[in-house]
């Protein structure tokens, strides 16, 4: 039996005449790694914040761990914010060492577990050196360490990889991975699609507060029109006669050879190697044919709207989504 973590029933936020959020329904199961994805002012802080309780719904409800509140359960929920914040002038094994007491920890039992977080993760040389000395991407990490120090079953985290370089971010994915196999849940927004498609078992993408889509990306693939690469001296309309080609669109125009290189978007009914040996019977020399996967971005433009796709990077050095007052 698969057991819920979080479930929101349509929940709504407004904020005077504003609809930040309106009717959103989702479920988080226990264990699971779960994306939230959305461009700016989407509305994903905003359900953080209704889920953690710091700000009520206008209307819908939600549960967290069992409970109508996150306050009674506060204490197996660790929750990294958006906002970056720690003691500019206390020593990061005592900042981690903090958090953790205000979580329930003793000051021994604190202290202990600060210094082995730093340890595993190779931060020990940091320990004290007061946070105002430490790196923007240190300064993360330490500030994510504390959440984890008490040991949640339940991880929040607003945009992680933020201000991170690849290195770290990496160094983040496998602190995900290793917290989801000892068996705790976390949801996490990101910018990052890479991020996403590498961590998630599932994911919701939200836009201007409504859900557009939950599940995972092989699901959000096999609902996403399929699409086919060519490299050819073929025609376009050459190559619409083929059958079952919905759409055209060029790639790189007279490429090496005096070729063109295609994007076809199949018919949901078509096979792409019917397509290929359509040509081959047709006579079209093709020098590639490459049938061709939706990427996570692929899929959130076409969800969201091609007016949002700069919101959202597809790497780790791609475009930046800038923090909003969601």
């Amino acid at each position: 039996m698969t057991h819920i973590a979080a479930s929101l029933k349509n929940v709504t936020k407004r904020f005077g005449g504003f609809v930040a959020v309106e009717e959103l329904s989702f479920d988080v199961k226990q264990g699971e790694i779960y994306g939230f994805l959305g461009p700016n002012g989407a509305g994903k802080t905003t359900t953080l914040r209704m889920m953690l309780d710091i700000v009520s719904p206008s209307s819908g409800e939600v549960m967290v761990l069992g409970s109508s509140s996150a306050i009674p359960v506060r204490r197996r929920i660790g929750y990294l914010p958006e906002e970056r914040g720690l003691y500019r002038k206390m020593k990061a094994a005592d900042s981690i060492a903090y958090f953790a007491r205000l979580r329930g920890l003793n000051p021994r039992a604190a202290k202990e577990r600060a210094y082995e977080l730093l340890n595993q993760f190779g931060l020990e040389q940091f320990a004290r050196t007061k946070n105002e000395a430490l790196s923007k991407g240190m300064a993360q990490k330490v500030q994510l360490l504390a959440t984890i120090a008490h040991e949640p079953e339940f991880l929040i985290l607003d945009e992680p990889f933020s201000g991170l370089d690849p290195i770290n971010q990496q160094t983040l994915e496998d602190l995900i991975r290793m917290q989801r196999d000892q068996g705790r849940t976390i949801i996490f927004s990101t910018h990052v699609m890479q991020h996403a498609e590498r961590l998630c078992d599932r994911f919701l993408i939200i836009a201007e507060g409504k859900k557009r889509f939950e599940g995972t990306l092989s699901q959000a693939r096999a609902s996403f029109a399929k699409r086919v690469h060519v490299r050819t001296k073929a025609s376009p309309e050459a190559l619409s006669s083929l059958g079952g080609v919905a759409n055209i669109r060029i790639e790189n125009h007279e490429g090496d050879g005096g070729e063109t290189t295609y994007e076809l978007e199949l018919e949901e009914s078509a096979d792409g190697q019917v397509l290929l040996a359509s040509a081959v019977d047709a006579g079209l020399k093709l020098s590639r044919f490459e049938q061709a996967g939706a990427t996570l971005h692929d899929i959130f433009v076409s969800l969201v709207g091609q007016d949002d796709q700069d919101a959202v990077s597809t790497t780790d050095e791609g475009l930046t989504l800038k923090a909003a007052a969601e």
